[in-house]
């Protein structure tokens, strides 16, 4: 199946991270489709921005990674949106605090538009990939033109989980849940699902969930969602893959040693690189492995995409001049 049949449609918010020092282009799906654009996979990005300067600098990383800008609204109200980050402890740099502001353009994304351009880019609705998180739906004007491609498309469905505090209600999560066919998550989101849905008690420190506990959680969450699989990121401890047959798939128990400069954007990373594979056609586990390797660099530079073009062509090389064995699923549909 070549590239142009795979498309990747990729739902969300664009918006501006306001650091000390200086605004950063930002946003889960719009890390993500950047990645994706840089290696030349062309996703298309569906979100909205304000009729304002902070526009603009949106605009230009669109071109800069090489992404259509076919997908981008402009709303004439609602600016674009913003994010302010301060650090979360002086004494780790790595952590930040997030506050997100309310009424944004990514809240306002209209549905009939949104359809109409997806309708345009993925004619063969049976084919492809859709990318999808829930900040971009904690308003219902974004939130029903989400659902209203979702049950349009036949597209493999793909949830970057994503949950910002005070940003995401429990109908939400059920709902983007029963649309998705692969659910990713952070170990802290893992949890969060097996409290709410598998009557697991809160964990009462911030321990990481053993192999056995990971394993369980999402055995269950798959039969409960009807899921394909479930991908769970351990931040330095890797990954664990489970589908719905039961294979499990983790990455080696050496954990990768990288300076950590801050963390933002290394799940979106993850997402990015497991969805290039996917389009490629890599083998799943080539797939999961490039994932964590890339997403573990992307933590050792400042912000959630890097800056120099070198980064990125280092990995291109990186992978060109691996052998891959015969090519198998990654769980896209045909």
């Amino acid at each position: 199946m070549s590239l142009q049949s795979k498309p990747i449609i990729i739902f969300g918010e664009t918006l501006i991270d306001d650091f000390p020092d200086q605004p950063v282009v930002g946003g889960a799906p719009f890390n993500a489709a950047r990645s994706l654009g840089y290696f030349d996979c062309a996703p298309l990005m569906i979100s909205r921005v304000g009729n304002d300067a902070t526009a603009e600098l949106i605009r230009a990383d669109m071109q800069r990674f090489k992404l259509s800008a076919v997908g981008l609204q402009t709303d004439r109200h609602y600016p674009t949106g913003r994010v302010k980050v301060t650090q979360d402890d002086i004494t780790d740099k790595a952590r930040h605090k997030f506050d997100i502001l309310p009424d944004q353009a990514y809240d306002y994304i209209d549905s009939q538009l949104a359809i109409a351009v997806m309708q345009q880019t993925s004619p063969v609705h049976g084919q492809g990939i859709f990318y999808f998180g829930t900040l971009a739906q904690r308003n219902p004007v974004s939130r029903d033109a989400l659902y209203s491609l979702l049950k349009q498309t036949q597209a493999l469905k793909y949830l970057d989980l994503n949950l910002r505090a005070m940003q995401y209600s429990l109908t939400t999560i059920e709902q983007s849940l029963q649309f998705a066919d692969i659910l990713k998550v952070n170990e802290e989101e893992l949890q969060i699902l097996a409290e709410i849905y598998l009557d697991k008690p809160k964990a009462e420190s911030e321990a990481a969930l053993d192999d056995a506990d990971i394993q369980a959680h999402a055995t269950a969450l798959i039969k409960l969602f009807k899921l394909q699989a479930i991908i769970t990121t351990l931040g330095e401890r890797g990954y664990a893959y489970l589908d719905e047959a039961g294979a499990l798939l983790s990455s080696a128990s050496e954990p990768i040693k990288v300076e950590v400069v801050d963390t933002v954007g290394g799940g979106d990373a993850f997402s990015a690189i497991f969805l290039l594979g996917m389009q490629r056609g890599w083998p799943l586990h080539i797939s999961l492995q490039r994932a964590h390797q890339f997403a573990a660099a992307i933590c050792g530079v400042r912000g959630a995409v890097a800056s120099d073009a070198g980064f990125y062509d280092q990995w291109q090389q990186r992978w060109d001049a691996e052998t891959l064995p015969a090519i198998e699923s990654s769980g896209a549909k045909p």
